[in-house]
């Protein structure tokens, strides 16, 4: 009997019938498609090696896994591989693939080459774009054969807070179709909007307890984010949500506090050194709680440094073994996420996922294989890009039905003023209050003040139609030179279009790119537009490779080394002078954030307004 083919997606009566004939396959009644052989094998359940081992594919799955030759049937074809070492292909815990600006199948070819198979894609970005077509989105590539497998997670942060408005909403209906259209689909995305997490009285309470009871319903994860939250009470509130993980870690202590109330601990790169170095020096030996996690990384940053591999030579150079460092990017992630049927490991049913190893000490990635079959070697990516032309539901969403004005962003002064209270916030405020400071009157108009690195910083409404903007001075960001201005529209998490400038002029000029261009980045120099960058995808992404991609984003970084930018001295851990790609994370509206700038809409009429009370606030008076 021939082989049952399989679907590229993950379906309860697709999934009997594989495992059906996998049944058949592993006891040598049915014939396989092929075998690797390898030098070694890692069993990252008991974690230890096995010598000249043989992996046995049937369609896209590992049907038998066991010493080379005895295999008790037929295999079609044969490869080996005896000096590699290998170990099942890495998985995402937590990652936002539109941070790489890459759609799903460009992602695929860019990430595969590393060894990361898999990917549990934290969705609240293209959600917060296009909600109803969120899972579409995601799964597209794969229909059309794309190796990467992605589990997406439906955003509890569409909208962020209750003061944002436009392209998605997602309440307990939503998420109970999610969880119920495929077995893909793990559960809840980060749910990060504490205070409607334990404030009954926070207009987005109903609509985030509904969302984790359909999770719950549907025994899924409620994944979290626990920004902020470093103390006991805090934490101890947080586990009895049921929000099951934190990867917003910044101490040590912080790390063992959550991790030892029962919190599954996603460490990215930023403290990863620091955090394994201190629970290795504690003698921490159960890691099982513990993955890594790249969470948003550009495409450049991944040419230049690597996907998940990189964040695990991070922990092995920080003294943690190889081993291990393996079993929290495949076997530690897979059980969290409750996936262990189909990925984690190299064993009969998942799927055929292999990452060869010519250095384990170094993590060196030889080959990848996925599917079954062979797909990168070296940094090579060896398989078919999927041509997929999206769609205008994913290509057209910059909805802004008129052309930018100058005057939108002029923040009028009363009447015979000669100045005007002011409030300032600057990029990543997390303090409590706003900064109040007296700004000059020129021509009816409130100015910005250089002296003091104010600059002007916008947010421009694009789901209405109607371009709505909110406007403020902000401290320590944006651009000294005359006439400057840059625009984007990877806001986080709500996605608006931002813009900091010099002029109100170059600020409109810059968003007008942007709305010709659909989204992506747009550099206007001393009057002129000098650079743009395209993300036509949902305004986050590009249907392109990444270094084509990439060689767009080298020229607007070579034409922002010609301005001067101002930035916040006293902020320069994290704040670093150059072209503030980092203001696209200033936007965030969730904890620890209270005073933020949002895009003007009927939740919150004046922009400016605290998302820990809902209290607004005038922006001049």
């Amino acid at each position: 009997m021939n082989a049952i083919p399989e679907d590229l997606l993950i379906n309860a009566p697709d999934e009997v019938r594989i495992r059906q004939d996998l049944v058949l396959t592993a006891l040598g009644r049915r014939p396989a498609d092929r075998a690797l052989r390898v030098g070694r094998l890692l069993d990252v359940h008991s974690r230890t090696w096995s010598e000249d081992q043989e992996i046995v594919f049937k369609g896209r799955r590992i049907a038998w896994v066991g010493p080379a030759g005895s295999y008790p049937g037929e295999v079609r074809e044969r490869a080996h591989r005896p000096d590699l070492a290998a170990v099942p292909g890495f998985g995402e815990v937590h990652k936002h693939i539109e941070s790489s600006h890459l759609t799903p199948e460009w992602e695929a070819a860019l990430v595969l080459p590393h060894g990361n198979t898999w990917t549990c894609e934290a969705s609240h970005e293209f959600s917060n774009v296009n909600g109803a077509r969120n899972l579409e989105f995601w799964f597209e590539a794969r229909r059309r054969g794309s190796p990467l497998k992605i589990f997406p997670q439906p955003g509890s942060a569409v909208p962020p807070t209750a003061y944002e408005w436009g392209g998605g909403w997602y309440g307990h209906d939503e998420q109970a179709r999610f969880m119920g259209e495929s077995l893909m689909v793990t559960g809840l995305d980060e749910v990060m909007d504490w205070p409607a997490v334990w404030n009954p009285d926070n207009p987005s309470y109903k609509r985030l307890w509904g969302m984790i009871e359909a999770t719950f319903a549907a025994r899924g994860v409620v994944e979290g984010h626990a920004s902020g939250l470093r103390d006991l009470p805090s934490i101890n509130a947080f586990a009895a949500a049921g929000l099951a993980s934190d990867h917003e870690m910044q101490t040590p202590e912080e790390t063992w506090d959550k991790l030892t109330r029962g919190l599954f601990v996603e460490l990215r790169v930023y403290a990863m050194d620091e955090i394994v170095k201190w629970l290795l020096a504690k003698g921490l030996q159960d890691w099982s709680q513990i993955a890594f996690t790249t969470d948003d990384r550009s495409a450049s940053h991944t040419i230049e440094l690597g996907a998940s591999d990189h964040n695990a030579r991070i922990a092995i150079e920080a003294g943690l073994v190889p081993e291990i460092a393996i079993q929290c990017l495949t076997i530690n992630p897979a059980r969290h996420m409750r996936l262990t049927p189909f990925v984690g490991s190299l064993a009969p049913g998942r799927f055929g996922d292999v990452v060869l190893l010519s250095d384990v000490a170094k993590l060196t990635v030889a080959e990848v294989w996925a599917d079954g079959m062979q797909v990168s070697e070296g940094k090579r990516y060896l398989g078919k890009v999927p041509e997929i032309q999206w769609p205008a539901w994913a290509t057209k969403t910059v909805n802004i039905k008129r052309t930018i004005k100058p005057q939108d962003f002029e923040l009028r002064a009363e009447t015979g003023r000669t100045s005007m209270k002011a409030a300032v916030i600057r990029p990543f405020h997390w303090h409590p209050e706003f900064y109040t400071l007296e700004l000059p009157v020129r021509d009816g108009a409130v100015q910005r003040d250089e002296s003091e690195a104010i600059t002007k910083f916008a947010i421009v409404d694009r789901f209405s139609g109607d371009g709505r903007v909110a406007k403020m001075f902000w401290r320590g960001c944006g651009p000294r030179t005359p006439e400057t201005a840059v625009a984007c529209s990877v806001a986080h998490d709500k996605h608006n279009i931002w813009v900091v400038g010099s002029s109100d002029a170059a600020m409109a000029k810059a968003v007008n790119a942007l709305i010709e261009l659909q989204g992506g980045w747009a550099l206007v120099r001393e009057g002129e537009l000098v650079a743009t960058v395209r993300f036509e995808v949902g305004g986050l992404m590009s249907c392109r490779s990444a270094q084509a991609l990439d060689a767009e984003m080298q020229a607007l970084y070579a034409e922002g080394r010609k301005v001067d930018w101002m930035y916040e001295p006293t902020f320069r851990p994290r704040w670093y002078p150059g072209f503030p790609e980092r203001l696209m994370f200033a936007t965030l509206t969730c904890a620890p954030w209270s005073w933020v700038l949002v895009a003007p809409c009927e939740q919150a009429p004046l922009g400016f307004i605290n998302v820990q009370t809902g209290e607004a606030h005038p922006v001049v008076w």
